[in-house]
This record gives structure tokens, C-alpha cells and sequence, in this order.
């Protein structure tokens, strides 16, 4: 009773400072909480990163093996990425096989790195037809507090940065650094009525679950969209999302550059 009361205390601040053309926390519409990237914070992985953005905290570890291509790309290396939300980042966890916001989630960011083609798969090729790697990414969310989605997008692609293929370990040659060419960046967006809110932290989300989660490359191509709640998104509407977004990604990417 009490918690509900506090929650609906909570949604008229965030739509009453909305009204007024802010947000709780002194950002503007199109400002991203402060991102902090920490590399190679596990040492058994093959490349992992930590990403900070805001009070939101996801961490991903990517670990390589060596297996059989698919049938339909032989001589092209393999990329799955899984996602674990666990209990303790946030209330509305829960143990057990991966919901569908984790599945969502994991989902996006394979869609981003795959579609910008940020790894080049033909130089994981060890013996066409039969021998490939494997990259392994593995998503942990270790703090919710709103757009898990950017900050493992993030997460992701600053991991793989740092991953060294482990040749030397199988027996397959010298390591080498992971062939990553491109910088996929994801900007999600909260759409509220005629207004749209770039990384909304978690009391902002609980006014609203209408989303749009535009995954750009470096050379400003839509890689990836997500969609999320039944609304309705205007034209001229989705185009300033689409410009801000961009605007945003490249910011991200320059940061990315230099960690």
C-alpha cells in the first residue's frame, strides 16, 4: 500500500518536471547519464569490459572455442550472445530460464554487432567447412537503474575491443586481435506523448514502456530497431528521434575510440 503510494508520489514528479520541460535529474531531453568504461576486468575471458552509465551497471565477458560452421556460411566464424539478468540487480528479477525482456535484450545487441558486420567472421576461419570460432558473449546485468539495453549494446561491443583470439591455446596458431571493424552504438529513447527522453533512467521508465531503440554504425546506417509498447510514432516525429540518435551514437563512438 505504502510503495504504491510512493510510486504513484514518484511518476507525477517525473510528469510534472516533464511538463515543465526537465527531467529529475537536471539532464536535457537528449542527454545521456555519465558513461565510465572499465576493460579487461575479467581475467579468464578472452576480452570483457565494464560499463557504468549513470547508476546502471552491466558487465560481459566474451569467451571464444573452436566449432563447426553453419551449413549455409562455411567459412564464416559464429557469433551468440546470451543475456543474464540476475535477482540481485533488481526487484523485478527473478531466477530461472531467461525472461523475455533477457531474451529481448540479448536479441538486440547480437542484431547491432551482426548486422554492422563489426566483426569480420571470414577471418575466423580456420578450416572452411569444418573448423571456426566461436564467440561467446555473455551479458550480465549487475545494476538496473534504466536502459540496460544501451549500456550492454555498450558493454558489448568495448569487450570485444579488447578480446584476443586464443590461437595458441587450441593449437591453431599465434593469438591475434579480435578483427573488429566497425563500432555499432544503440541509443534508446523514451516516448512520452510528444516528447522523447534519450537513456531514461529507471524512475523515468516508470511513467511509460514506450521505446524505440535505434542501433547505428559509423557510417550512420540503421543497423538495428526495437520497438517497444503499442503507440503510434509520427513520421516527423521518428525522424528527430533518428537525428538526435545519430547525433548521440557518434558522440558514444568517439569515446569508444579512445578507451
Amino acid at each position: 500500500m505504502v510503495e504504491d503510494i510512493l510510486v504513484d508520489i514518484k511518476k507525477d514528479y517525473v510528469l510534472s518536471k516533464l511538463r515543465e520541460g526537465e527531467r529529475i535529474d537536471g539532464r536535457k531531453f537528449d542527454e545521456f547519464r555519465k558513461i565510465e568504461i572499465q576493460t579487461n576486468v575479467i581475467s579468464k575471458a578472452e576480452g570483457s569490459a565494464l560499463v557504468k552509465l549513470g547508476n546502471t551497471q552491466v558487465i560481459v565477458g566474451i569467451k571464444m572455442q573452436i566449432g563447426e560452421p553453419f551449413p549455409d556460411t562455411p567459412d564464416k566464424g559464429i557469433i551468440i550472445t546470451n543475456a543474464e539478468l540476475v535477482p540481485l540487480a533488481s526487484p523485478t528479477f527473478e531466477p530461472g530460464p531467461p525472461d523475455e525482456f533477457s531474451i529481448e535484450l540479448a536479441r538486440v545487441v547480437d542484431r547491432g554487432i551482426r548486422e554492422s558486420e563489426a566483426v569480420d567472421l571470414n577471418k575466423l576461419c580456420i578450416e572452411e567447412g569444418e573448423k571456426v570460432w566461436l564467440i561467446f558473449i555473455d551479458i550480465h546485468a549487475l545494476d538496473d537503474d534504466g536502459n540496460l539495453l544501451d549500456a550492454s549494446s555498450l558493454a558489448a561491443i568495448s569487450a570485444l575491443l579488447m578480446t584476443t583470439v586464443p590461437a595458441e591455446r587450441f593449437e591453431v596458431g599465434d593469438n591475434y586481435p579480435l578483427p573488429v571493424r566497425n563500432l555499432p552504438v544503440s541509443v534508446t529513447s523514451l516516448v512520452i506523448g510528444d516528447k522523447f527522453l534519450v537513456d531514461p533512467s529507471k524512475d523515468e521508465v516508470s511513467v511509460g514502456n514506450t521505446f524505440l531503440t535505434i542501433t547505428t554504425d559509423q557510417d550512420d546506417n540503421i543497423v538495428a530497431m526495437q520497438k517497444s509498447g503499442s503507440y503510434l510514432l509520427k513520421e516527423d516525429k521518428f525522424f528527430e528521434i533518428l537525428d538526435v540518435s545519430l547525433s548521440k551514437a557518434r558522440e558514444i563512438r568517439e569515446y569508444l575510440k579512445n578507451i
